[in-house]
């Protein structure tokens, strides 16, 4: 029997010693024997059901904290220090090339993983957040011996980044699992340092899986939840499972007190993979791009009509509301009014489910994406891209058609103000002053009563009559206070 098995084997038998002895009438221990003896019994009962436990949470525990490190580094921040006004209300210095700031260095700390070595160098996984700006990085291991170290590669959109630092010895290298494999139940440990406690080792449960990020939390990944405690300096440390094996990367926490409350998120180790490789090979991770705003639309409050027009409720996928010319969506045909269900078999959740997906692909291949359009379903192939780091093509001003259109329910009638006698759809949003509905004139809060000359009476008339590709200019007629205005866009 290998050990891996071994120490899975030991604690599932330990859980189940445990769920019989709690189970068991500890009273009746009492009863039957003096109480020295019951005691003794006691014992040693709990030493058969939780001694196995213990024994294989120890073995887990030796085997990783050698390949989890602590982080420290430095960045020097720049603060403006406050400005006199001048008689104008301007600050004196303006123009000057004296903005009266001080810089300074600043300390902070976080964990990684040691994941792969190429001879004498080897390579830490950790979060982007702990190593961004850093000016100086070193890499402490359990042993307590420090080593310069070097940030390899960083990654804002997954929160994932890779350090390396060199060594003649032989380090061991952390073991990585199949995130792929974890339940909501399974037993973890997390494995950090917080608040430069070194090495410390906490317990608990995978609470769900599937999280998305909040706020400015990275959205190119979810995240597995762990109610196992994580605190300032955990980020970047090792989730394991009761294998030994790391599952995920402890990256943030949801603290409305600042410090834990059972609620901790880590990045299943699936998605640190590819980064990983890229890292070391490039120093950089390229994503794949499709060349779309997408939105989610099954929230009639948000997106009022769009679900029941276009016969999406209740579907799961993503909206394609706008694609950018050039893309490879508008290369491939997709359009706007296109729902995206999967990609090569993957079902796509929601937006942010598309946007992880896609962001996985590998650009200049091919792949399947399964599209709803005007409620019937389709295959539409499509070459992913890489986006260009420069966003050559991913401009406001390549933007169709450069705005979105709702229905006009009851209460944007009311809300916008528009006659009971018209009827279409209204422009809610014009994105920006380049994208071409605005250099064109149109405005939010337009209502778009024909296109081409077709009656739009919907949001399914909408998008048909501005996917017809029967010219390549689009006319669209607008009432507009109480005026019928004509406006085109060219494709």
């Amino acid at each position: 029997m290998n050990r891996k098995n071994h120490l899975a084997k030991g604690a599932a038998v330990a859980v189940l010693g445990i769920a019989l002895f709690l189970a068991s009438p500890i009273g009746g221990f009492a009863q039957a024997k003096p109480a020295a003896t019951a005691q003794a019994g006691q014992a040693a009962t709990l030493e058969a059901t939780l001694g196995p436990l213990q024994t294989a949470l120890r073995a887990v525990t030796q085997k990783v904290l050698p390949t989890v490190v602590e982080i420290d580094v430095t960045q020097t921040v720049t603060q403006q220090a406050p400005q006199s006004k001048g008689p104008f209300g301007l600050p004196f210095g303006q123009g000057q090339g004296n903005g009266g700031g001080r810089s300074f260095r600043q300390s902070g700390l976080g964990s990684g993983i040691i994941v792969q070595h190429v001879g004498g160098r080897y390579y830490v996984l950790t979060n982007n957040h702990v190593v961004a700006n850093a000016t100086d990085v070193s890499v402490k291991l359990s042993d307590q011996r420090v080593f310069k170290g070097r940030t390899v590669g960083a990654d804002p959109r997954k929160d994932v980044a890779l350090v390396s630092f060199d060594t003649a010895d032989t380090l061991p290298l952390a073991t990585l699992g199949d995130s792929n494999d974890v339940q909501v139940g399974d037993i973890v440990l997390a494995i950090g340092n917080p608040f430069g406690y070194e090495s410390t080792v906490t317990m608990g449960i995978v609470s769900a899986l599937g999280r998305s990020g909040q706020g400015d939390v990275a959205s190119y990944t979810d995240y597995i939840q762990t109610d196992a405690a994580i605190n300032e300096g955990n980020s970047g440390g090792a989730l394991v499972n009761i294998k030994g094996e790391v599952i995920g990367m402890n990256t943030w926490i949801a603290a409305p007190t600042g410090g834990n409350i059972g609620l901790g998120f880590a990045i299943p180790i699936n998605n640190a993979r590819q980064p990983i490789q890229d890292f070391i090979a490039k120093g950089r991770v390229d994503y794949g791009w499709l060349g779309a705003q997408i939105a989610d639309i099954q929230d009639d409050n948000t997106y009022p009509g769009f679900a029941a027009d276009l016969k999406l409720v209740n579907v799961k996928g993503a909206f394609i509301m706008e694609t950018y010319k050039g893309s490879p969506a508008d290369k491939a045909g997709i359009l706007p009014g296109d729902y995206v269900t999967s990609v090569d078999g993957t079902a796509v959740a929601n937006a942010q489910g598309l946007t992880q997906i896609v962001g996985g692909l590998a650009a200049g291949k091919t792949y399947a994406f399964s599209i709803i359009r005007y409620g019937d379903a389709k295959n539409v192939p499509v070459t992913i891209g890489v986006r260009d780091s420069q966003d050559q093509v991913a401009q406001p001003k390549n933007l169709w058609p450069g705005m979105t259109a709702i229905d006009i329910t009851d209460d944007v009638r009311q809300q916008a103000g528009i006659p009971s006698g018209v009827n279409g759809v209204v422009v809610g949003y014009v994105p920006d002053e380049s994208s071409p509905a605005a250099t064109a004139g149109i405005k939010s809060g337009d209502v778009i009563t024909a296109i081409n000359g077709r009656t739009v009476r919907n949001l399914m008339d909408y998008f048909k009559a501005l996917n017809d590709r029967a010219g390549r200019s689009v006319m669209f007629t607008i009432e507009r206070d109480g005026s019928e205005i004509s406006i085109g866009l060219d494709r």
